[in-house]
């Protein structure tokens, strides 16, 4: 992929291919890691979708960002069963709690007690919504005929926590299964913080796309990683990087083109930092707010993704 456009004589600029990636569907504008969030981002237009997931107890694929339920997006409704000791769920690991438990939650609408939650101010909230199996977002991505889109799928995985983390190898192995059950291997990309699922990644699905992402906190994850955070993505396994933007420079950008790696930065919401990160020639911008960057896209003259949907009834 190509980076940011550079001016040339006469205030011209080139046309290149910068990608959208819309963060956990569209984070600002509707609820995260859900099926509307997802519908909403696609019919605004995205390069790509960018989701978490993570292992139930019973060794289904969610979609959550954290590895304990969060109280920030996620709401206790009723017990699976009227005397469920793992009750009430939020704050309980998932790798602990079943599909079906976690199917009570509900997962759309952001908890107005956390006054530092920047996105409930900006957030549909959309009551009843449940946490999403991968295979129902598969589902969701093939009856928009949104071949157009990407999967970029975070497997969320801690090296430090152990005992709330998958096995990296079956966790991979079970990712690379459901893509590849709904032909979508070729259309996707794997991401994660811990590098052991790159690897893997890298040897079961060699074509599919793989990003190595850091950021500072992370940075003492990698024994090895270096001065060169580039060069250590790739020998991991890496095919882009996809850095906190607050680690994005120049030099970093060097090392980058160096090791043939695009950069992918994240999580940009505002147009004069996505500006900066275009100048500097990143490759992609994930953001909570598509809307936003495809106005920043516009305004520089760049490709934009084009909307995809909305889905008709069904027998319309």
């Amino acid at each position: 992929m190509a980076g940011a456009p550079s001016r040339r004589a006469g205030g011209r600029v080139p046309r290149v291919h910068v990608e959208i990636h819309g963060h956990r569907g569209a984070r600002g504008l509707w609820p995260e890691n859900t099926l509307p969030g997802l519908s909403h981002a696609m019919e605004l237009g995205v390069h790509a979708l960018e989701l978490d997931v993570a292992l139930t107890a019973d060794r289904r694929l969610v979609l959550t960002h954290d590895l304990t339920v969060s109280a920030v997006t996620s709401a206790d409704t009723r017990p699976l069963t009227a005397q469920d000791p793992m009750f009430p769920y939020v704050g309980k690991p998932i790798n602990a709690l079943t599909h079906a438990q976690l199917r009570m939650l509900d997962v759309g609408v952001r908890l107005p007690r956390h006054p530092d939650d920047r996105f409930a101010l900006t957030q549909k909230p959309m009551p009843e919504t449940r946490m999403p199996t991968l295979g129902a977002v598969l589902g969701l991505v093939n009856a928009y005929d949104a071949a157009s889109v990407r999967l970029h799928i975070e497997l969320k995985s801690d090296p430090t926590r152990p005992e709330l983390t998958s096995d990296p190898l079956e966790f991979t192995e079970a990712v690379v299964a459901e893509l590849d059950r709904h032909g979508r291997l070729g259309n996707a990309a794997i991401l994660s913080f811990d590098w052991r699922i790159i690897g893997h990644a890298a040897r079961l699905a060699p074509d599919t796309r793989r990003f190595a992402l850091i950021e500072r906190a992370s940075l003492h994850w990698h024994d090895d990683l270096g001065d060169d955070i580039p060069a250590a993505a790739r020998a991991a396994g890496g095919t882009t990087l996809s850095p906190e933007h607050v680690m994005v420079d120049e030099a970093l950008m060097a090392q980058a083109a160096a090791a043939e790696l695009p950069v992918a930065v994240w999580t940009v919401n505002d147009a004069e930092r996505a500006g900066r990160m275009l100048d500097l020639g990143v490759a992609g911008i994930v953001t909570d707010y598509p809307d936003r960057m495809r106005q920043v896209w516009e305004e520089r003259g760049l490709p934009l993704p084009r909307p995809v949907g909305p889905l008709k009834p069904v027998g319309v």
